[in-house]
């Protein structure tokens, strides 16, 4: 793969890889509902455990409650989108990931912004979020237009950028 390549990469068309965003929007949805369901459990043992401590320093923990939810939420995202599969738990059921658009690194700091502008976008207005996406070619929302990323079937993904790889060796 050559350094320019690597650079700019070139961003799958949906004419021509209609794989890699076939049901992507279904997918999506289902995702966040199995991450919702995970996070809300991770809270709700973070808030078992912060609610027994409260009694053993006389309150003190129950404090640190406020910080339960925002702490959950962005560290699960952090964990797993800047993880090496770039993908939550329920990305990885659901058979997508996410990849940056920019060149750049999609690292843990990346993954969180991402899910910071995902949760500001859905709490402003969730329908314009999911309408938006309907008339995107890509099917981007506005949180990955925003951040620089974009959403994509992982099965078929890898088969797509071995194709362009091998389109690019040969000077296609």
């Amino acid at each position: 793969m050559s350094q320019e390549f690597a650079a700019r990469p070139v961003l799958p068309d949906p004419a021509s890889a209609p794989e890699l965003f076939d049901g992507l929007l279904t997918r999506r949805v289902a995702a966040y509902l199995i991450d919702l369901v995970l996070m809300g459990v991770i809270v709700v043992v973070l808030s078992v455990v912060g609610a027994v401590l409260g009694f053993f320093t006389f309150g003190l923990a129950w404090v640190s409650l406020i910080f339960v939810v925002p702490a959950s939420i962005v560290l699960y995202y952090a964990a797993t989108l800047g993880s090496h599969r770039r993908a939550t738990v329920g990305m990885q059921a659901m058979d997508i990931v996410l990849t940056p658009t920019r060149g750049q690194p999609l690292d843990g700091w990346m993954a969180i912004l991402h899910a910071l502008v995902f949760w500001v976008t859905v709490w402003i207005s969730w329908p314009v979020s999911l309408l938006f996406a309907l008339f995107t070619p890509r099917r981007q929302m506005i949180h990955d237009l925003v951040v620089g990323t974009l959403m994509v079937r992982r099965s078929p993904m890898t088969r797509h950028w071995q194709r362009m790889r091998a389109g690019d060796q040969y000077g296609v």
